[in-house]
């Protein structure tokens, strides 16, 4: 069960992850297909606008070490970031303490990020078939040694490494106490835990009092926490209730951007803008059609925007014959026109507000054969980094 608490005073509002100073205790989750430098952009624009600052931290989406290593051309230009982006932040995906190693060498000699996250959270059975993502931190051992390879190979260059993970496979085998410790004593700067187990997916309620354990089992390095959190008065309530030191947002932003301005203004005590009407709405949209655009042409761009409208015009009054052309759209001008058909003067409304983007159903966890035989096997699981390979 959700551990819930009400709180008007605002929380802590800074958190310092290795070097990296952040004025709010507040991170973007990596998604894959969401985060990219056009909806980083844009977060960012809207958090400046409407609260006067860019405080909190902006990751990248997954890349996987094999193909950064690789150089694998998706690979790269997912690693896009804006002129103006600081601190630049990329989350890594790896199963091969090896691949690890020669990944964030990479990412540190030749400059490419200034923070780097490690992926141990995925709960794709494509993923936990093969040992990775949330399958990984139960091989306590191999779990250890791959945080261990990050840290060594950016030691001195400034750049903290930093881990995610779930509260375990299933409700019989938590291992996110045990992640916890492992990624402390390895050298990790701060650890973020998602409260569900991979059975659970996105599915039920996130288990706040599990991040509350971590944070009470962690005491030497930051404990963020993640899950259900769709609005500031979420993040001030879990952080009352867990005394974690910050927050990660993922599904919570999506179609709502300018969360993050909302988040700003929370810990801080200020007053946060009013929500936008959806004719600001459309002028969102807009700007991220654009943003995708110019980052990957107006093809492909306007095919990603598609998912995002959909987010977006959640809970507002549009119609199916809009919402179906929208769903279709194919050109920025095509976007212009059908936003404009929208009542700019709707206001923001109370149905548009809680869970946005993927929910789906608990199911069992698909692992490799024999994969929960031995938690200090340290076996790299065979084949886990090749369908990653294009990024």
């Amino acid at each position: 069960m959700t551990v819930t608490t009400e709180t008007t005073q605002p929380a802590r509002s800074a958190l310092r992850i290795g070097p990296i100073a952040l004025r709010s205790p507040v991170v973007l989750a990596p998604m894959a297909g969401v985060t990219n430098v056009a909806f980083r952009t844009l977060c960012r624009e809207l958090e400046q606008s409407r609260a006067g600052t860019v405080s909190g931290l902006y990751v990248c989406e997954m890349v996987t070490a094999r193909a950064l290593v690789e150089r694998h051309p998706v690979t790269m230009h997912m690693t896009t970031f804006a002129p103006e982006e600081s601190p630049r932040s990329l989350q890594l995906y790896s199963v091969d303490p090896a691949n690890t190693y020669a990944a964030a060498k990479m990412i540190a000699d030749e400059g490419m990020a200034d923070h780097i996250d490690m992926n141990f959270g995925c709960p794709v059975p494509k993923v936990t078939r093969r040992g990775g993502g949330a399958a990984l931190p139960y091989k306590r051992r191999l779990f250890g040694q791959i945080v261990a390879a990050a840290v060594r190979a950016t030691a001195n260059s400034g750049i903290p490494v930093t881990v995610k993970f779930r509260i375990g496979i299933d409700d019989d085998h938590h291992t996110h106490l045990d992640a916890g410790r492992i990624a402390a004593e390895e050298g990790a700067a701060a650890v973020a835990l998602h409260a569900r187990t991979a059975a659970q997916r996105y599915s039920g309620t996130a288990d706040w009092e599990q991040i509350a354990a971590l944070k009470a089992h962690v005491t030497n390095v930051p404990v963020l926490g993640n899950g259900d959190i769709f609005d500031a008065r979420d993040a001030l309530a879990m952080m009352a209730a867990t005394g974690c030191d910050g927050v990660v947002i993922g599904r919570g932003c999506l179609g709502r951007p300018w969360l993050f301005a909302e988040l700003s203004a929370a810990f801080s005590g200020a007053t946060p803008a009013t929500p936008p009407t959806l004719g600001e709405v459309a002028t969102i949209i807009r700007r991220h059609g654009a943003l995708l655009a110019a980052h990957f042409g107006e093809d492909k761009g306007m095919r990603d925007i598609r998912k995002h409208v959909a987010w977006y015009l959640h809970g507002f009054p549009a119609g199916a014959d809009l919402r179906r052309s929208l769903a279709l759209v194919k050109t920025i001008s095509q976007l212009d026109d059908l936003l404009g058909e929208l009542d700019g003067e709707v206001p923001f409304p109370e149905a548009a507000n809680g869970p946005r983007g993927r929910q789906g159903s608990p199911a069992s966890v698909t692992l490799p054969e024999g994969w929960l035989d031995d938690p200090d096997d340290c076996t790299v699981p065979v084949g886990a980094d090749v369908m990653h390979s294009g990024g």
